[in-house]
């Protein structure tokens, strides 16, 4: 059986606190092959570390500030969160590859992005907190996977100023349209990353994505607990979901399954390149 990877599962969520280790479970049971645990601030990249540790080769984790948990204390939390990832970093000259200095887990800095859905009033901190993490991933090489909403404009503007130096990343849960998908591809390091409203009755994304978005720029996602696909929509969402986003992708784009897996794990793994102690 081929096997997918979920590049955005929230497996540290209090959701899962009773039966973490039986979701786990259900998803190598539906054929997920690795998940990717983004963090949101400091206390959650303590947890996605502490759970890659328990589940090795399986769960991979990322470091960051989410762009809803900047709030007063925000520089506080990013002091602290430097100083973890100063402490994942990798000495000695085996530990640099290309010039860059390597990690012994982390894969990504993020969570991370712009959120003005709800409210503005920690608007201008957020672009700071973001620029500060993009320049992480510049100095780190690692990728930034980038959660954005409301926010499309001044999330491009910022990434444009870095966008020669930067390693790439993903763009959470798109949802966007035609237009909005092909200017995020014109960071040409990035894909997008497509969840559970692809599955959704209302959504365009089964006819936007084929469109103008190329097979080798998409990688799938479930965001869980969050937005379940269809035929879990209203249920708390975990990661065994995933294969319910690669049919629907796969038919929409009109290939095999099997082909769409292939191609997307390809793609996650082009993105996130596994560190020294991970290959």
């Amino acid at each position: 059986m081929f096997k997918v990877i979920d590049t955005h599962t929230h497996f540290d969520a209090e959701e899962f606190d009773e039966d973490r280790a039986e979701a786990f479970a259900r998803a190598k049971e539906a054929g997920v092959g690795k998940v990717f645990l983004p963090a949101i601030d400091v206390k959650t990249t303590y947890a996605v570390l502490a759970l890659a540790k328990e589940y090795p080769g399986y769960a991979y984790p990322m470091i960051g500030l989410h762009p809803e948990e900047v709030k007063a204390d925000w520089k506080e939390q990013l002091a602290e969160l430097r100083k973890i990832l100063e402490e994942h970093r990798m000495t000695g000259n085996a530990c640099q590859v290309g010039g860059s200095p390597q990690f012994s887990d982390l894969i990504a800095i993020g969570e991370v992005g712009l959120d003005y859905y709800w409210s503005r009033e920690f608007e201008n901190e957020q672009l700071e907190a973001f620029e500060e993490q993009v320049k992480w991933s510049v100095e780190t090489q690692l990728p930034l996977m980038i959660h954005c909403r409301k926010a499309q404009n001044e999330m491009v503007h910022l990434l444009r100023k870095y966008e020669k130096e930067l390693p790439g990343g993903v763009f959470h849960c798109f949802t966007g349209n035609q237009k909005e998908a092909e200017e995020l591809l014109s960071f040409d390091k990035f894909v997008l990353g497509v969840g559970g409203v692809s599955t959704f009755k209302s959504s365009h994304l089964r006819e936007d994505l084929p469109a103008v978005v190329p097979l080798d720029r998409i990688v799938l996602e479930t965001d869980s607990p969050y937005m379940a696909p269809v035929p879990y929509r209203g249920k708390r969402n975990e990661s065994a979901f995933v294969v319910e986003v690669m049919k629907t992708l796969a038919k929409a784009y009109g290939i095999s399954e099997e082909e769409f897996a292939r191609q997307t794990n390809l793609n996650a793994e082009r993105v996130f390149p596994l560190s020294v102690s991970q290959v």
